[in-house]
């Protein structure tokens, strides 16, 4: 590992010595931003709370061979947006293999009806949740080459260079897929607005 400027240097070279109190921090350090990334990318809570746990197992396993040719977290990032794709892709076939039916009772995590709520939502969060609804249907339904720029560059605020790294993509590519995601998202978005 060459890359002494990275903030967790010192710490991967700690855990590629097989120090797991290191690796706890790196946890600690990277799994807000890790899970919000998973998050925009599969849509959905739980699968991204699966693949963030997958990604730092993966991680765990590999940091032998973390080679330091660019920062730890670009690299824990691009296991993160590999496995949210894996994820999505088993997620979409999941789908179109089990039907449901707007009849079917919504049931808790452990199987028991979910009670109805009593709370009514105050208009103002209801109207911003239902957007933040479509915006994120709307990021769901970009294909991955331009829903990945979109998410790390408009939502979690990476540079190009770092985008650059964590795709394998040239700065012209990642600019012309954010265009392109941006474009999709906008047009997305008046097809939603215009059902309202």
């Amino acid at each position: 590992m060459t890359n002494d400027t990275d903030p967790d240097y010192e710490t991967v070279l700690r855990c590629q010595k097989g120090d797991v109190d290191a690796f706890e921090q790196i946890v600690v350090r990277h799994q807000k931003k890790m899970f919000n990334i998973s998050l925009r990318m599969t849509g959905d809570y739980n699968e991204a709370a699966e693949v963030v746990q997958d990604a730092f197992v993966s991680a765990y396993k590999n940091i032998k061979g973390f080679r330091g040719n660019s920062s730890f977290s670009t690299w824990l990032c691009t296991i993160v947006i590999n496995l949210s794709r894996n994820r999505l892709k088993q997620i979409k076939a999941r789908a179109r293999r089990e039907p449901y039916s707007i009849n079917d009772p919504v049931t808790a995590n452990d199987g028991e009806m979910d009670p109805p709520s009593n709370d009514v939502p105050v208009p103002d969060r209801l109207e911003s949740h239902q957007m933040q609804q479509r915006v994120q249907e709307c990021i769901k339904s970009l294909d991955d080459e331009f829903r990945d720029v979109v998410v790390l560059r408009d939502i979690q605020g990476f540079s190009y260079n770092q985008i650059c790294d964590m795709l394998m993509l040239a700065e012209g590519t990642v600019k012309s897929r954010l265009h392109r995601a941006r474009e999709s998202l906008r047009s997305c978005l008046k097809r939603q607005l215009g059902e309202l």
